[in-house]
């Protein structure tokens, strides 16, 4: 496999970034009161999450990629909890983007352990 020349050829950041636009596609079925509340904060960190490792990509060293790396992990928890909160709420059926999400950490998590072995 040849190796990544930018961080939009990294699997992990294009299923982040699919994520980021099912939680886009789902807040849209949120209430208009919550526009300024949990849709903000929800879309908020799912960006955040292909965002570092956009940022993290470019940095030299693995030390500073992996912590850039570790932010996109919280983000993901952030938005876990928040897609909980949603289907809790009733405000939409937050299954699929809770899997892809899954599917999103379980990469990352690999990829981060590939750097620390490097």
């Amino acid at each position: 496999m040849e190796p990544a020349k930018t961080y939009r050829d990294l699997q992990v950041w294009q299923n982040a970034h699919a994520f980021a636009m099912e939680v886009y596609a789902l807040t849209k079925l949120f209430p208009k009161d919550e526009l300024f509340g949990l849709t903000s904060q929800l879309r908020r960190a799912a960006v955040s999450i292909p965002s570092n490792i956009a940022e993290g990509f470019s940095r030299w060293s693995a030390k500073e990629k992996v912590r850039f790396y570790n932010i996109s992990e919280g983000s993901l928890a952030e938005t876990g909890y928040q897609l909980y909160l949603a289907q809790e709420l009733g405000y939409a059926d937050t299954n699929n983007a809770s899997n892809l999400g899954r599917k999103v950490k379980a990469q990352l998590t690999n990829y981060i352990k590939s750097i620390r072995l490097d």
